[in-house]
């Protein structure tokens, strides 16, 4: 079957948007957890609306810069009224389309100077994933050069993402400060016990959980 066409919000639509933000930040804290993460980024909502690529609108929500990060602004600022000071705030955004015409990463720059004013914390620095036929280069720890853009120039912390596998490698992200933390999703995935495999590499001792003790 065909998927259905979408339809431009209106500004109540985009309103309900930023309202269920704020209701998913209550349910995270109620529910105990302790970092929350906007995602902004490979071709989801809120980076439809930061692209020029995918932001067709006319109205206060399209067109110039403070327009299309208008809503992220304002979703940033709801979930932060929701969510602890003490508690960590993350944006993940694509820090570039990898396309003319598209979002650049001097617009993420900028960005965060934006983002560290209402209350975020860390920007994760992802990148693509507006529209397909774009070539990326990707390799490993292709993305790294966006984060230490960000934390050179800016007040910002920022995550490095994005083909990093090996403990060395994550290491030598942090100790050269290219990012203050280096976050993983399908290493992980490969390899469960990643964390320990990589305190061995890195000669660091790490406490074992009781119930793993039991199992000797």
């Amino acid at each position: 079957s065909r998927s259905p066409a979408p339809a431009a919000l209106d500004r109540d639509g985009i309103l309900a948007v930023v309202r269920a933000f704020r209701q998913a930040a209550a349910r995270a804290r109620a529910a105990g957890f302790q970092v929350v993460e906007i995602h902004a980024a490979h071709g989801y909502l809120i980076h439809e609306f930061l692209s020029p690529l995918t932001n067709h609108r006319t109205d206060e929500f399209g067109g110039s810069y403070d327009n299309r990060t208008r809503l992220l602004k304002m979703v940033c600022r709801a979930v932060r009224e929701e969510w602890p000071a003490d508690l960590p705030l993350f944006v993940r955004v694509s820090s570039t389309d990898w396309a003319d015409g598209g979002w650049r990463a001097d617009d993420t720059v900028a960005l965060a100077h934006h983002l560290s004013s209402v209350g975020v914390d860390l920007v994760d620095c992802s990148s693509g994933g507006i529209a397909p036929g774009i070539t990326i280069p990707a390799g490993a720890g292709y993305q790294v050069p966006f984060s230490q853009r960000i934390k050179d120039t800016t007040p910002m912390l920022t995550a490095a993402v994005g083909l990093i596998t090996s403990p060395a490698q994550a290491d030598q992200i942090i100790r050269t400060e290219q990012a203050d933390l280096v976050l993983l999703a399908r290493e992980m995935l490969r390899d469960p016990y990643w964390p320990l495999h990589a305190a061995g590499a890195l000669r660091q001792d790490v406490a074992w959980p009781n119930q793993y003790l039991r199992a000797k």
